[in-house]
């Protein structure tokens, strides 16, 4: 498995890692950012079956995880710091527990140690109806995703992994089918057993539900060294949505 990675500046590490159907790109910005203000190194990593990365069954987290150690491995990286967002929070969470010896610091933006059941089953269905109408340009593809989604935001974030194939079809950049077949271990909890007692910052928004005043307490079960920070007017995007106060709060953290 050969991961794809942007990389910025020069330092001590920083991993970011995108959530599911995302890709590097979404956090080039930050990255850049971060490399310059905090003087580290910061990896943009395509997660596996997604952006420029290679494409393999499954897609778990404990492959992720494999994935995280071998690209530390290959880029003589001793420790880092691990930051995630949603699939690639709960990525982190997985790869810090298996893994503490290698991460400096780990932060998660807005998802809990805990279940979740399938909820993307809308987006799957319109990403799919896109894949099988075959497109043949940019603005079609656009058009059938439209006809699926009615959230802007949401189908600008699809829209971002959408690429021309050699043979003119416009399709994702990301393994649809596998995973669509592993859509169910997306929601996988971390394991009771498991915990990293390294520092850990979980960033939520306030208008998101996926981490609820009643999840305070895996997170202390599996974090004992952990602290929240509620981010005012963002939802599950919340790097995207509030940039700036997302971005204080990382370097606040990785500063102490």
């Amino acid at each position: 498995m050969k991961l794809n990675a942007r990389v910025h500046g020069k330092g001590q590490p920083l991993i970011v890692m995108h959530g599911l159907f995302g890709m590097s790109d979404n956090w080039n910005t930050l990255g850049k950012q971060w490399a310059d203000e905090l003087h580290r190194s910061v990896h943009l990593l395509d997660m596996r079956n997604h952006g420029r990365s290679d494409w393999d069954s499954p897609h778990t987290y404990h492959a992720m995880s494999e994935d995280i150690a071998q690209y530390i491995k290959e880029n003589g990286m001793e420790k880092a710091a691990i930051l995630g967002h949603s699939m690639g929070g709960k990525a982190a969470m997985f790869f810090a527990t298996l893994n503490p010896d290698k991460v400096d610091k780990l932060l998660i933006a807005d998802i809990a140690p805990k279940h979740y059941p399938v909820h993307h089953q809308d987006i799957i269905d319109a990403l799919d109806y896109v894949r099988q109408s075959k497109p043949e340009s940019r603005n079609r593809a656009q058009e059938l995703l439209g006809e699926k989604i009615n959230n802007d935001g949401i189908a600008f974030f699809l829209l971002k992994s959408l690429h021309r194939r050699k043979d003119g079809i416009y399709d994702w950049r990301f393994n649809f089918e596998q995973i669509k077949k592993d859509i169910d271990k997306v929601g996988e909890a971390l394991p009771p057993p498991a915990i990293y007692e390294g520092p850990t910052l979980f960033l939520r928004g306030n208008k998101s539900n996926y981490i609820t005043d009643e999840d305070v307490p895996y997170l202390d079960e599996h974090f004992p060294d952990v602290q929240l920070a509620t981010i005012e007017g963002a939802g599950h995007w919340l790097h995207a949505e509030k940039p700036k106060v997302f971005s204080e709060n990382v370097e606040n953290f990785l500063r102490q």
